[in-house]
């Protein structure tokens, strides 16, 4: 039993997802938001509370991203980018899916591995309302979560992987306030990462065609290997791997 969250239910609110999280994380249903963080289930969906803030995921605040041609602009397009079909992606450090987004939007389907259950229900409900979206529902088909540890799963697939997809810097990400004060509900509930070698082991063992690792711009390569070409911005680069 976790004591540190709660779990609300407001008028309109999911019930049954929230007595599925209740059973998982072992915490009573109630009528009014906890002290702390709260898991908060109302007539929006899903949101997690405490502290003054609220939190929720929303891809449609990234529909200026992967419309009138942005999308090829970006970073990390530049890296996955490609003009085959039928493509597999694994989003092996999901988080609230903001990469993995990007990635369905260049026509991958993207698995997305979260190993905590709040962050797993806030990111499953933000692809439930994209799938609403009439512009962003094709990208949201496109995206699968699966709630458990990459580490453990990923070597597991079954399917032909293309591309593997690693950011171990949450959540201790860039100072940025505005990341902060967006991110540090969630941040209180994100473990800490993976060991690297076994994070970028478990990719390799996966057999994907490619490993994209997003890393900080002077940070050390991930568990010391060198990539075969990387791409920089002025405050992140992506290191491939072509395995």
């Amino acid at each position: 039993m976790r004591d540190d969250i709660a779990i609300c239910v407001k008028k309109n609110g999911d019930r049954d997802l929230a007595g599925s999280m209740s059973r998982k994380l072992g915490v009573p249903v109630g009528d009014r938001e906890g002290d702390g963080l709260t898991l908060l289930f109302d007539s929006k969906g899903v949101s997690l509370t405490g502290y003054g803030l609220t939190y929720q995921g929303d891809f449609e605040g990234m529909l200026h991203r992967v419309t009138e041609g942005r999308l090829q602009h970006e970073m990390l397009s530049r890296v996955a980018k490609t003009d085959e079909k039928g493509l597999n992606a694994i989003d092996a450090t999901a988080g609230m899916g903001e990469d993995g987004f990007l990635i369905a939007a260049l026509g991958y389907e993207v698995t997305l591995y979260e190993q905590n259950p709040v962050i797993a229900v806030l990111l499953k409900d933000a692809i439930r309302r994209a799938k609403k979206h009439p512009v962003l529902k094709e990208i949201a088909m496109r995206m699968h979560v699966v709630e458990g540890d990459s580490v453990e799963l990923m070597p597991k697939s079954m399917d032909k992987i293309d591309l593997i997809y690693l950011d171990p810097m949450f959540p201790k990400r860039q100072k940025s306030g505005l990341i902060n004060k967006k991110l540090q509900l969630i941040q209180k509930l994100e473990p800490p990462c993976s060991a690297e070698t076994d994070l970028f082991n478990a990719a390799v063992e996966a057999g994907p065609g490619k490993i994209v690792v997003k890393r900080p711009l002077k940070s050390p390569f991930l568990d010391g290997r060198n990539p075969n070409y990387t791409l920089k911005g002025k405050a992140i680069r992506y290191d491939c791997y072509v395995v």
